[in-house]
Parts: structure tokens; sequence; C-alpha cells
């Protein structure tokens, strides 16, 4: 008979940046027994998923990276994808006996009697008095709900499930989005296929990139001084911290960013009837702010057409767009984002009284701190309601996140009794981000964007201040908020 598997201190599920930081710091606090439950055969979550051409971080480099685990060997301002990722695998060197890859959680159950997590896994039973969910927020596609996707007859691959075997020589290519993605795959699409035809729904607001290689001479500098990269990663974070002004619609600041944007695309865009059709109609900001310096040039090649419509039907080998036109295609690519405000993990958690995650956020995600959910005792999300910034690196926020998890396991050790948040501090913490939230960009801008909730109308996915205020409130455990 196989003895039953001891019962951990911490179950960690997910191995991208929230998983990975906590691993990191468990381990060298060499505390609590803990494991990370990782479904892929790889580490890195969205920078192991993510592979399409042109793929690149669009938060500086240097500031991209655990303050713990800095890496002095980026290439780049901004760090290419396959940077990124290999910087994960680094990080998850050093925890690599706590990693179980090819590990997906079917299901976790809060056992009360127990006082623990019983989580039903593909590899077999895990059980935790901790479960720590690090699943992310840009895991699940969002494909498009359009009428005959299914029988378009040629390849459709989504951004985040790029297929390196297409050969697009030749090819005419649809490209469905023009958001985060789409301005990276766009450039480096153009001159691979014989034809580009790029579908907007509408209109993104675009700001410089500058990009450029670090010298050899700054690399070696970083390596050789550390104190110079972390005085260029202070320096990057208080230049992202005064971006907050514009999203809380501070006249001024937001005046300077529109001006940047726009002066950006005239500058790159010479046509008037491609540069209208490339001007939002909404507030700079509501959305998100892109960065490119590719994605205009590319759209004024003679192979590559912007079609200012959305897409209103797919028939085999061509797509309708809503203004009635038909365009023939040979592959599509959907950069159409992903399901941000409905988590697809929230399903399989089922906290106190049978309730699951997903019931308790059927109006929208809520929390206290960012962090923690009543009605689910010793879980901590990380990476999950308003725990995102629109304006800064979201690895700050992470490792906030973090260090409260490190307090409230510490609480633990000492009380010996579950931890759950109370509803009424979880209510006020909501209505206080809503408070927040009211009179910014995100909300009064005029658009719809995956920030919102569209059940509920909430910011539910992006913290509404700075990230040093993020960490001001919800860096430190506190017990008083939980009953």
């Amino acid at each position: 008979m196989t003895p039953e598997a001891p019962v951990l201190d911490v179950a960690v599920v997910g191995a991208g940046f929230a998983g990975l930081g906590t691993a990191i710091q468990l381990a060298r606090r060499g505390r609590e027994s803990f494991v990370v439950l990782e479904r892929a055969d790889d580490v890195g979550g969205t920078w192991r998923d993510n592979t399409y051409p042109g793929v690149a971080c669009d938060v500086p480099s240097h500031l991209y990276s655990f303050s713990f685990a800095p890496d002095p060997g980026w290439t780049r301002v901004f760090a290419p994808g396959a940077e990124v990722q290999e910087y994960l695998r680094e990080c998850a060197r050093e925890v690599a006996d706590h990693l179980r890859l090819g590990c997906e959680v079917l299901d976790a159950v809060w056992d009360a009697r127990g006082e623990l997590w019983s989580l039903t896994t593909s590899t077999g039973p895990v059980q935790a008095r901790v479960l720590v969910l690090a699943a992310g927020r840009l895991t699940a596609p969002r494909i498009p709900d359009v009428p005959g996707l299914g029988e378009f007859g040629g390849p459709v691959v989504h951004t985040s499930r790029w297929d390196h075997a297409l050969d697009l020589a030749g090819c005419r290519v649809g490209v469905v989005g023009t958001g985060a993605s789409a301005v990276q795959v766009v450039p480096e699409l153009a001159g691979r296929a014989a034809h580009v035809d790029v579908f907007q729904r509408s209109a993104a607001w675009i700001v410089p990139r500058g990009d450029r290689p670090f010298s050899a001479a700054e690399r070696a500098g970083f390596a050789r001084e550390p104190e110079t990269a972390r005085r260029l990663r202070e320096d990057t974070f208080a230049e992202m911290e005064r971006g907050l002004a514009a999203r809380r619609l501070d006249p001024g600041a937001l005046a300077a960013l529109r001006r940047r944007a726009s002066d950006h695309l005239r500058a790159q865009v010479a046509d008037p009837r491609l540069r209208a059709a490339l001007t939002p109609d909404y507030e700079i900001g509501c959305k998100r702010v892109l960065l490119s310096d590719e994605f205009y040039p590319a759209l004024t090649r003679p192979d590559v057409r912007l079609v200012p419509s959305a897409v209103r039907s797919v028939e085999p080998g061509s797509v309708t767009t809503a203004d009635g036109r038909r365009h023939a295609l040979d592959v599509l690519v959907l950069a159409t984002g992903f399901h941000s405000t409905v988590q697809p993990y929230a399903a399989r958690v089922t906290g106190r009284d049978g309730r699951t995650l997903a019931q308790a956020w059927e109006g929208g995600m809520v929390s206290h701190a960012s962090t923690v959910v009543h009605g689910f005792p010793n879980l901590f999300v990380l990476d999950g309601p308003n725990a995102s910034l629109g304006h800064n690196s979201a690895v700050h926020v992470i490792e906030s996140q973090i260090g409260y998890l490190l307090g409230a396991l510490d609480h633990l050790a000492a009380t010996a009794r579950p931890l759950e948040v109370s509803l009424p501090a979880q209510r006020r913490y909501t209505e206080e981000v809503d408070a927040m939230a009211a009179d910014s960009v995100w909300l009064r801008g005029g658009c719809s964007s995956w920030y919102v909730d569209a059940r509920s109308g909430r910011l539910t996915l992006l913290w509404p201040d700075t990230a040093s205020e993020f960490r001001r409130r919800n860096g430190t455990f506190h017990p008083a908020p939980f009953s």
C-alpha cells in the first residue's frame, strides 16, 4: 500500500513570474515545505506561451525582473520575449527541486475538517495548508465569436499559440486586432507574406518605443557594477510612476501624452486618410497605450493594408467585414488577446461552504488587499483582482503580494488557525478601489477595454493608483481584517 503523501505547508499553482518569485522567496526563507505545480512542460507562463514573431516586453528590461534576482545581462532596452523566458528559466534553477512540471491542477477544495487544501492534479493528489494561485491573467486566448470561423479552411492561429512551422511565403494573411501583440507581429509578417490585411475594430494610441541594444560597454558595466543597474531600475520606475497622472485625468499630463502619440502618428504616416483611420475616438489611456516604432511604417507598405472595420463573418478562404467587404485570405492570425477579467482557474477552486471562486466572482473579481478572498481560507491570489498596472511594471506588484503572503505565513505559524478575510473588510476594500477608479481614464475615457469587467462595469484588473501606493497598502500583512 502506497503511503499517503505528507501535507505540505504551501502549494503554488503556476510557474510564471508570480509562481517562481514566490518559490524563490520561500526557498530562501527555508521555513516552509512547498511545491510549485505547473501544467506545462516548461516554466515561464506568458513568456513560454507567446513566441510569435516580434514578441517582446513593453516594460524596460531592467524593471521587468525581480529586485531580488536582477539580471545585468539584458541585451536591449526592451527585452525580446525569448530573453525574458530564459531569465525565468534561470530563476527556476534555484527552485528546481520544488517544481512539478506537466502537473495540471484539476480542482482544489478547502477541507474544513483538516484545515487544508486538497488538490486533484493530473499526476496525483496534493495536500497543503496554504494555496497560492499564481496562474496569471493572460492564459486563456480570447477567440472571437465570429460566425464561420471554424469553416475558414486555411490555418487559423492565435498569437499566443504560434505555429512556427507555418510558412507564409506567397500567402495572403489577415491579422485580426490592433492591440499589443498585433503591433509587434504585423511588422514581422510584412515582407514574409505576399500581402497582409490588418482588421481594426478600434484604433490604438501608440507612442514611440525607443528600443535599442545595450552596448557591450553598458552590459559590461551592469555586470561589473550592479549599483549601476540598480540606479537605472530606480530611475525607470520613477519615470513610469509619473505616467499615472494622465490615467488620473490630470489635464496637463493627459494633453502631453496625447500630443506625444499624435505627433508620433503624424511623423510616421503621411497619408491623411490612413492617419484619420488610425486616430482613436476615445481618450488616451482608456485602453492600453502601445509602444511601437515599426507598426505605423508597416501599414504604409504597399503589401500591407489597414482595414478599419471589424470582422463580421468568416467563409472558406475569406472574411467579410462589418462594412460588407469581402477579403480573400490564406491564413488568419488572431491577435485578439485573452479572457482577463474572467479567470479560467476560478471554476476549479472550491472554498468554504462548497462555493467556487467563479461563483464568488460572478459579478466581477473582488478581494481584500488584491490578494485574499472571503470564503476561501488560506488562499492567496497573485496577479488577480486589481493587481495589475496600466502604467508601470507588474513585477513590482507581484513582489508586493509575495511580501504580503510571507507575512501571512508568519502569522499562520504563530496562531495555527486558518486565515479568512472578513466580508466587511473585503467590501470596504472593494469600495475604496472603486472610488479610486471612478475618476480615472479607464472608466471615463469613452472606451470598452479588457481592464473592465463587462458584467459589472467595474475596473477589476488594474490597481488605479501608483505602484508605490500598492506596496504601501498591500505589501505588508495585517491580521485585523481577518475573522
